[in-house]
């Protein structure tokens, strides 16, 4: 990185001294006290308020709050989950979340069906992290790990996926929304009236663990609402969160049975909301808000509870998003908002809702001439694809009514299948369809094929920023090197190109800025770009180990929560992407930190033929990739945090 940073080209640098408090990682004694991480996935810094959130708010003002915080690019749930775990970025863990592409393995899924993992598979459930952990999940050690080699105890509840990444060899107490572990303890919740997760028994060998006929299904979220076609979210919905009764189920025995009763040193509450409440109806929508307001009702009840048992002083509480939240959209002037009105999309309305955003690479690719695949069968996508200002679509219906093309006589879809083939044409490009981003696999390792990707990508205006692996490649024109944004893996399992998709993070929907390009999942609200929106994220802290009504300025980041917690439970753990952020610490020492801004850009592409999201020419022939950052040092050790990084056509 600092030999990257050495030849940055057109450096644009503002550097300032701050003298503020500091402490370094104590490592010498184990606190008294206990953490809580709790993790609302997708909060908006914004939508924290008096009104949405009064307890988060109350707790906020009172504690530390960390104003400049960022989330690990590309901004995806799972690829923070690593960096909560681990205080790396993904070029360490070896982690490529949510949807990575990793063949040669098998496995089962949480419910026992069988795992393809010659298609690009989605991360979020705990049986497939099991799999990916027989060719190791981590090249890095975890905080829960080095927690358990000193004896503490420690619990993960809630989202499945992220939060049973913190213990993903399952040797303290878990309970996410497909499974509970250890045995005794999912017994000793049905000896005291628990229901468990439906797919509990599926851990366990035959028998071993038998639900009873009243256990019913707790995690299973509520009624989704659509419109008329059936597929499209309707983000007039009022009806609630759907994922407000799961979330306090889960809350609840974490209070009730593993807080007072095991009392764990280290504790990761993740919650779904807001963030899949978000992807279904978009932030700033009513259910948006009742997700942000249930939430806080649970933090209500975290905070009485540890008020009542005497532990509220005891215990130190980091709040922290793993990203902020976008809505899906394209250009306001090729796809104008529309109104919606009894499950129809109706005229052009600036208040309304986007009818657009929604991009599919394989689909894209193969149009242009490669081999591309993202092992998706055909999907029907009849708004999202794009609604232009003539009222007709970009991607008009289509029907198969033989099954030859989807498998099924008479499916409708708005693109086709492209499944990953057993046997790969020798210029295959796998795309794992991310979001706000996408990862590119060329199992070849072919450069000229790696040169025509980034090119297309740079010829089309729903691309955004394009990152290569420079270790294969070298250095390539329009991309900035993986390893610039801690993303090149030495073990090789980097994807070849990341590329986010385009993003207007001044364009307003339901009230809050931020738009962007997404993938084919027919969701109105994405992150996973590296748009300012999506990267920074919510961050505060609060107990007896941090300052109270502090506001910390200095650059922070997800990766720096584990070195914090490790140092205030006097854990071993060093040498990580994060650091201990000592200046919100209370037993701190004044010290001095140097920050300065720089830009940095890759060489140029020139003479291209560029494309707008309606597959129009327009009037540009040049592409780079420009990255804004800041490196914090502090004594010899610098740190960079990543603000956004652009197209520049």
């Amino acid at each position: 990185m600092k030999q990257l940073l050495a030849t940055i080209f057109g450096a644009c640098l503002a550097i300032f001294a701050l003298a503020t408090s500091a402490t370094e990682n104590p490592n010498n004694k184990t606190s008294a006290n206990a953490v809580i991480i709790y993790v609302w996935d997708g909060l908006r810094p914004d939508s924290v308020s008096p009104e949405n959130t009064p307890n988060l708010y109350l707790l906020m003002k009172q504690g530390t709050q960390f104003i400049d915080n960022h989330s690990s690019y590309p901004t995806f749930t799972m690829m923070n989950a690593a960096s909560f775990a681990t205080g790396d970025r993904a070029g360490k863990t070896s982690f490529f979340g949510n949807v990575l592409w990793h063949p040669g393995l098998t496995g089962v899924d949480a419910a026992g069906k069988p795992v393809d993992f010659q298609q690009p598979v989605f991360t979020e459930d705990y049986k497939i992290l099991q799999d990916l952990n027989k060719d190791e999940l981590f090249f890095v050690n975890t905080l829960f790990n080095v927690a358990h080699a000193k004896g503490l105890t420690t619990a993960a509840i809630g989202k499945s996926g992220p939060a049973f990444m913190q213990d993903y060899l399952s040797q303290g107490y878990t309970l996410d929304e497909r499974h509970v572990y250890p045995l005794s303890f999912a017994k000793n919740l049905q000896k005291d009236g628990f229901s468990l997760p439906k797919l509990s028994p599926n851990d366990f060998k035959a028998g071993e663990l038998v639900l009873s006929q009243q256990n019913g299904d707790p995690t299973k979220p509520d009624k989704l609402f659509y419109l008329a076609d059936g597929v499209t979210p309707d983000p007039t919905d009022q009806q609630g969160s759907p994922y407000d009764r799961p979330n306090e189920y889960m809350v609840n025995i974490f209070l009730k049975e593993i807080l007072t009763k095991k009392l764990p040193e280290l504790s990761v509450i993740w919650m779904r909301n807001p963030d899949t409440t978000e992807h279904n109806y978009g932030p700033g929508t009513a259910d948006y808000r009742d997700a942000l307001k249930a939430n806080d009702k649970i933090l209500g009840e975290l905070l009485q509870t540890l008020k009542s048992k005497d532990l509220l002083q005891k215990t130190d509480i980091i709040i922290v998003s793993d990203h902020a939240h976008s809505s899906v959209s394209g250009s306001f002037k090729d796809f104008p908002l529309r109104a919606i009105k009894d499950g129809n999309i109706g005229k052009i309305d600036p208040n309304g809702y986007s009818v657009s955003g929604e991009v599919r690479s394989a689909d894209l690719l193969t149009k242009a001439g490669f081999h591309a695949f993202d092992g998706a069968g055909c999907i029907y996508n009849p708004v999202l694809s794009g609604i232009k200002k003539d009222n007709t679509p970009l991607y008009p219906t289509q029907i198969d009514k033989t099954g030859s093309i989807c498998g099924k006589v008479d499916t409708k879809y708005t693109t086709p299948a492209y499944e990953v083939p057993k046997n790969l044409p020798s210029d295959a490009i796998v795309v794992a369809a991310n979001g706000g981003s996408d990862y590119f696999y060329v199992p070849s390792h072919d450069k000229k094929i790696v040169e025509k990707l980034i090119e297309f990508l740079a010829s089309h205006t729903q691309y955004d920023a394009i990152f290569a692996d420079s270790m294969r490649y070298g250095k390539m024109k329009g991309a900035i090197p993986l390893e610039t944004v801690g993303l090149e893996n030495p073990q090789g399992r980097s994807p070849d190109v990341v590329a986010g998709f385009a993003y207007n993070a001044e364009a307003r929907i339901n009230g809050l800025n931020g738009i962007e390009f997404s993938d084919y999942f027919n969701m109105r609200g994405m992150h996973g770009s590296f748009s300012p929106i999506d990267v920074h994220n919510f961050l505060m802290a609060s107990g007896p180990d941090f300052r109270k009504h502090f506001v910390d300025k200095l650059p922070s980041g997800n990766v720096d929560v584990t070195p914090t917690v490790a140092a205030i439970l006097g854990l071993p753990f060093g040498g990580s992407d994060g650091r201990v952020l000592s200046e919100a610490l209370v037993n701190y020492r004044p010290s001095l930190y140097n920050m300065r801004k720089i830009t940095i850009r890759s060489e140029p592409i020139d003479r291209l033929t560029m494309y707008n999201a309606l597959n129009e020419r327009i009037p540009k022939t040049r592409f780079q990739t420009e990255l804004y950052a800041k490196v914090l040092k502090i004594g010899n050790q610098e740190y960079n945090y990543f603000d956004s990084a652009r197209g520049v056509r």
